[in-house]
């Protein structure tokens, strides 16, 4: 299997696993920042588990190599997550979808301003396909909305996507411990604004399931996956969440998406197998 194969099958996997965060989120309701204050809890805990398998000196090989682009590759994970809660509470959902669907270009951006990466058209050309397909499914919903709350989202897509230009970049970088790390610069920065603590069992249940399987997987293989494809391409991987979501809310609650859902859906997976056959074709 090529390079090119292994990193669009993993961030695939990786973003339909997460699409199912928001199902999970949909059965609590509590706050969304003690909501994020026990997913990091439990997902440093389900990574910093593994390393009772390993030799101590992995984990001071790994932090000895890389210990900065840790530490700021998972602060900036943690305060897109921070920004995103923000920015959903604050303005419509649909503007926060259609300004992260610039994240592949804020990806490629970043990349050729930083290390002169080169540009590949195909992803501008993915990127407007993609946003007409947001804009179908959103086009009822958007919304002037709140300035702030605007700019919260486009602070979440540019920290998103720089990160994943450093993951894509520094390869050696452990995803594991990377996801940890992550998981407990989330739980320290959110827990500076929750009100209590306190939660009942079956929402303890939920963010168990969340925190220790759900987030941790998925976060791990999209950040495998991006030892092998661009920050462009896993951003624009990205977006299968947004068409994932509203199924399994079918599925598991019974709301039925709107045909604006299924139109804007169709065009965005058309616009991912062409640009994913183009991606594996270019390398071949």
């Amino acid at each position: 299997m090529s390079n090119s194969a292994k990193g669009l099958l993993l961030t695939s996997l990786g973003v339909f696993i997460m699409s199912l965060e928001s199902l999970f989120i949909k059965f609590t309701n509590i706050s969304s920042f003690l909501f994020s204050f026990y997913i990091g809890i439990f997902m440093f805990a389900s990574m910093a588990s593994t390393f009772l398998f390993k030799d101590f000196d992995y984990l001071k090989k790994a932090l000895k190599t890389s210990f900065p682009f840790l530490l700021i590759c998972s602060t900036f994970m943690a305060v897109s997550n921070i920004f995103f809660i923000t920015a959903v509470k604050t303005t419509t959902v649909a503007n926060v979808v259609i300004i992260f669907s610039t994240s592949a270009l804020f990806s490629a951006l970043i990349g050729y301003l930083v290390y002169k990466e080169k540009v590949n058209k195909n992803i501008f050309y993915a990127s407007f396909f993609m946003f007409v397909g947001l804009f179908i499914i959103f086009n009822d919903k958007l919304e002037i909305g709140s300035f702030e709350g605007n700019i919260y989202a486009l602070f979440c897509t540019a920290l998103f996507a720089t990160s994943y230009v450093l993951l894509s970049r520094y390869k050696d970088m452990n995803r594991v411990i990377l996801t940890a790390f992550s998981g407990l610069a989330l739980s320290i920065i959110a827990f500076f604004f929750c009100d209590e603590l306190a939660i009942d069992f079956r929402t303890l249940a939920v963010v168990m399931i969340m925190g220790l399987l759900i987030s941790p997987i998925s976060r791990v293989l999209l950040g495998t996956g991006a030892k092998y494809i661009s920050a462009s391409e896993v951003s624009l991987l990205m977006i299968i969440e947004t068409i994932m979501a509203p199924i399994w809310v079918w599925i598991f609650l019974n709301e039925v998406p709107s045909s604006y859902t299924f139109i804007g859906g169709s065009i965005i997976i058309v616009t991912l197998i062409i640009n994913s056959i183009y991606t594996l074709k270019k390398e071949n």
